[in-house]
């Protein structure tokens, strides 16, 4: 009955969605204070009040045929110019309601894009580690993804590597920066160097390549870290961006896409954009959340809360002997296991931690430990992961 595209989806389905619901399950048996579930990026931090009290103002102050009806499939006028005069605020942009499309999240905006842009056999590049959906976004316009093998030192792209797999069939090269797994920014010398290398490749084969920037965890950074933006950087670069992070509304799914008029033939990439909303089944964003977003788009979660778990958990696994880059952004530890990766996985499920394999992100010999849970939660689980250090042998564990 199902399609053939369907069934390696189906026989392979998220890790992450499978350890978590593991970990209903073993909350179930233990109870929930007795297991330490770091597996899903599900923010813990509540939205702002400023959103509760902006749904509220919404229904009660605007007309609720206006709040709930159609609108162009691009969004809302005055909320895409909202958006494009805070952008411009922030980051020197200068962008019109005319480069804005309000999206169904990020992920939705990423499929906007590739139908827009992918023939197929067309091919995407991105940088491991990654986030395993984008092959399945790519491959929903019969494109192929490619991937850059990651520099396990810093997580910053292995530029030389990049320009390897730059062939003539590349059509797009999808970052995401703050990084998930790793909670690594990518350095503005790095942007800039992969904006070079996109500019001398596209002349060399006679077609602009597209830089898409999947962001997210842009409004999550730490120690006052510059998160660069890309358009800044390279003509032919695209944003997708999504408000479930920076505002705690993963399940509103509600986001944007930025289309420069620098991009080559912007006027019909953004015309073929609108379309592709409408095709794909979304037709419009969320028409009460686009409102409330008017109203909140210089609101942001307390990501004082982040850090402090950031802080927590760094510091403990580091002292027990594991080996990790500091995360800069997102809400994420990127952990080297001092074992095989399964092996480590089901050590930390014998003391009720769950962690998702780093093969999830195309990079094998690693877990991601997410920190978008209670302090309490991070103090309870220390003690296992104490015990895991030991049985694993590392000093820091024998000596904690």
């Amino acid at each position: 009955m199902i399609a053939d595209k369907m069934k390696p989806l189906v026989e392979n389905n998220s890790a992450i969605r499978t350890m978590f619901e593991e970990g209903k399950r073993m909350a179930a048996l233990y109870g929930t204070e007795n297991v330490y579930d770091f597996s899903l990026g599900n923010p813990n931090v509540p939205a702002p009040e400023a959103v509760n009290r902006a749904i509220v103002q919404v229904i009660e102050e605007e007309e609720s045929t206006f709040v709930h009806g159609y609108m162009s499939n691009a969004g809302y006028e005055d909320v895409r110019q909202a958006v494009a005069e805070s952008l411009n605020a922030r980051f020197g942009t200068r962008f019109g309601l005319q480069n804005i499309i309000m999206t169904v999240g990020a992920a939705s905006g990423m499929n906007i894009i590739l139908k827009t842009i992918l023939n197929p056999g067309d091919q995407v590049l991105t940088f491991a580690p990654y986030f395993l959906e984008y092959g399945a976004y790519v491959r929903n316009y019969d494109g192929e993804l490619v991937i850059v093998e990651p520099d396990t030192e810093t997580f910053q792209p292995d530029l030389a590597r990049f320009r390897e797999l730059l062939g003539p069939k590349v059509r797009a090269v999808i970052m995401n920066s703050p990084n998930n797994p790793t909670g690594v920014i990518y350095s503005e010398e790095t942007i800039r160097k992969i904006g070079e290398i996109l500019k001398e490749k596209s002349r060399e084969y006679g077609h602009a390549i597209l830089l898409i920037s999947d962001e997210p965890y842009r409004e999550l950074a730490y120690d006052g870290a510059a998160v660069p933006y890309v358009t800044k950087y390279y003509e032919n670069a695209v944003v997708c961006y999504s408000y479930s992070k920076s505002l705690s509304l993963p399940g509103e799914r509600i986001g944007y896409v930025v289309i420069p008029d620098e991009v080559e033939d912007s006027a019909q990439v953004i015309a073929a954009a609108v379309i592709a909303n409408r095709v794909l089944g979304c037709v419009n964003a969320p028409s009460l959340m686009q409102r409330v977003i008017k109203r909140c788009l210089n609101e942001q979660v307390n990501l004082e809360a982040y850090d402090r778990n950031r802080h927590l958990l760094y510091q403990s696994l580091t002292d027990y002997g594991f080996s990790c880059v500091k995360p800069e952004g997102a809400f994420y530890l990127f952990v080297k296991t001092p074992m095989e990766e399964k092996a480590f996985c089901e050590l930390c499920k014998k003391h009720h931690v769950l962690v998702v394999p780093g093969s999830s992100f195309a990079c094998p010999g690693y877990v991601r430990i997410s920190y978008c849970v209670s302090y309490e939660q991070i103090e309870r689980s220390l003690p296992a992961f104490r015990r895991i250090a030991e049985e694993c042998g590392l000093e820091g564990g024998e000596k904690a």
